[in-house]
């Protein structure tokens, strides 16, 4: 068992040093994660990296009744907080720009970011492409929020979902066909 599965089976039980233990080994990926994230975003981004990972950091250990599998699991939770996060900030951003002409654009576009950075409303079609994903298969949701949201490799993904690398690669390429025609507006409902 790793440092930080220990760490955190220990916050599940209540042990309140634990959580002071549990940043420090955390901390750096978490930022590395972040940077990641935050060099997508269009110029002008007003998250920092130390923000978004105190946020999520804050996410997830102030939340009860969590129970922590593993240290892929926590990553899968930090994923999920740092997309929230970063979906929020993008609504609050496009709530602030209403009437402006703004457009859908298609996933790869998305996915594969330009100098500009991803704006606030391909990342708001994207996360809505998502839920509907993950209505459909959760599994492959998770997929995309690791690689997409957390910055981690297919390997990473894989491993921290508990699935093989090959099972991995063809989720991958389901899930960016159906967020590509979701994008579009053309899933089924």
């Amino acid at each position: 068992m790793s440092d930080v599965t220990r760490i955190l089976n220990a916050i599940e039980r209540g042990d309140a040093k634990a959580t002071d233990e549990l940043l420090p080994l955390v901390y750096e990926e978490l930022r590395i994660l972040a940077a990641q994230k935050l060099s997508h975003e269009a110029p002008g981004q007003t998250l920092q990296a130390t923000a978004l990972v105190h946020e999520v950091y804050l996410r997830l250990v102030g939340q009860t009744n969590q129970t922590w599998k593993s240290r892929g699991h926590f990553f899968m939770a930090a994923a999920e907080a740092m997309r929230r996060i970063l979906i929020d900030n993008a609504r609050r951003k496009k709530s602030m720009k209403r009437g402006r002409g703004q457009r859908r654009v298609d996933l790869d576009d998305v996915v594969l970011v330009d100098e500009k950075g991803v704006r606030a409303d391909d990342l708001i079609a994207l996360d809505e492409g998502l839920e509907g994903l993950s209505r459909t298969d959760q599994v492959v949701a998770d997929l995309v929020k690791l690689r997409y949201f957390a910055g981690l490799t297919g390997e990473q993904a894989a491993e921290a979902l508990g699935i093989s690398h090959n099972t991995a690669a063809a989720y991958w390429t389901y899930a960016r066909a159906y967020l590509r025609l979701a994008v579009r507006n053309e899933t089924p409902e």
